[in-house]
């Protein structure tokens, strides 16, 4: 049993993530800047902010794992990438492992192909949030060798408007987005966090980014 905070606990990849870890039997912290309305049984819900150093502190002293599922988008627009670089001094302080959910944006179209956010077809709304979660991954990449981190980019089609299903599996990919046959790219909430929970028991991409698709 790991104790886990989830930074973003209360959000879409977030409370999915703290659901699956609880399942697990896993000793868990949620963070968020409010309570939400329904809770997970034995999970311990606290308020606090990703831009709050005491709240940083307190999740790396205290866990073993700390997930950060906070999107750059809204009021936190160029604000999470460097909350997160405190946060990966703060886990280095402590020797805790950070769990990174991220974009799919900086995910390759192919082997040696542009990055998603740099196509034509990258929606111009999101390039904001897309280029600071790339921003955030190039930080850890260049951070010192004992942080230990990993960055888990979702499939393409990911979140509360497409939801999907549960299915209990998922295919494994690196820096170049998976598709099906269709051309599609998916990934339920549920699996994702199965995903990034295996990952948390058994590490496979110590100071690596890697994706997921149904």
């Amino acid at each position: 049993m790991a104790r886990i905070t989830v930074i973003g606990g209360t959000g879409y990849a977030g409370s999915h993530i703290v659901r699956e870890a609880a399942s697990r039997g896993h000793e868990v912290t949620s963070v968020s800047r409010s309570a939400p309305a329904e809770q997970v049984e034995g999970v311990r819900y606290t308020t606090g902010s990703v831009l709050d150093d005491g709240t940083l502190a307190a999740a790396a002293a205290e866990s073993d794992v700390v997930v950060a599922s906070v999107s750059p988008r809204g009021d936190m627009a160029g604000k999470v990438a460097p909350a997160y670089a405190q946060l990966a001094e703060a886990v280095k302080a402590k020797g805790t492992r950070l769990a990174v959910v991220g974009g799919a944006g900086s995910l390759l179209v192919a082997e040696g192909g542009p990055r998603l956010v740099d196509t034509d077809a990258f929606p111009a709304d999101y390039k904001p949030e897309a280029l600071e979660f790339a921003g955030i991954l190039d930080d850890l990449r260049e951070a010192p060798e004992d942080v230990d981190w990993f960055y888990l980019s979702p499939a393409v089609l990911f979140g509360a408007y497409a939801p999907g299903e549960a299915t209990g599996s998922y295919r494994v990919g690196g820096d170049v987005v998976l598709t099906d046959e269709e051309g599609s790219s998916a990934i339920s909430g549920a699996d994702f966090a199965t995903a990034l929970l295996d990952e948390i028991a058994q590490p496979a991409h110590r100071r690596r980014r890697f994706t997921v698709a149904n």
